[in-house]
């Protein structure tokens, strides 16, 4: 988990720094690789296993297509950095009447699967 975490990092380096028009490579911003660091290691915090209710802590959840077992989530300091989760229902059937996975989500779902950090824009419904 560690290397794909540095590689996320080195990806968020660059893009905080793509606005300094004329940079060498060579030159970063200290004070972005510190905060983009402090961040991965906070992200990475949330774990399998874990409820929703823990991952809402460090991550708002973001529009688009969605279902109550699966939904991308926004870093809460940095909306652009996300990731992709999915849960075990817990409490209730993972699905309705007609066989179609609820929509219904609870801070007590399980996290099954997370994607490791990714940077995106933002989604707007």
């Amino acid at each position: 988990m560690s290397i794909r975490i540095a590689g996320v990092a080195v990806v968020a380096m660059w893009s905080c720094l793509a606005h300094s028009v004329g940079a060498e490579p060579a030159r970063f911003d200290q004070d972005a690789e510190r905060w983009v660091g402090a961040a991965l290691l906070e992200i990475e915090t949330v774990k399998v296993g874990m409820t929703r209710g823990q991952l809402l802590a460090l991550f708002d959840t973001e529009g688009g297509v969605f279902s109550g077992l699966r939904r991308t989530y926004v870093y809460r300091r940095c909306p652009t950095i996300k990731v992709d989760v999915e849960f075990e229902a817990v409490g209730r059937p993972s699905r309705d009447a007609e066989g179609r996975v609820t929509m219904v989500e609870s801070d007590q779902d399980l996290i099954m699967k997370m994607s490791r950090p990714y940077l995106a824009p933002a989604v707007i419904d």
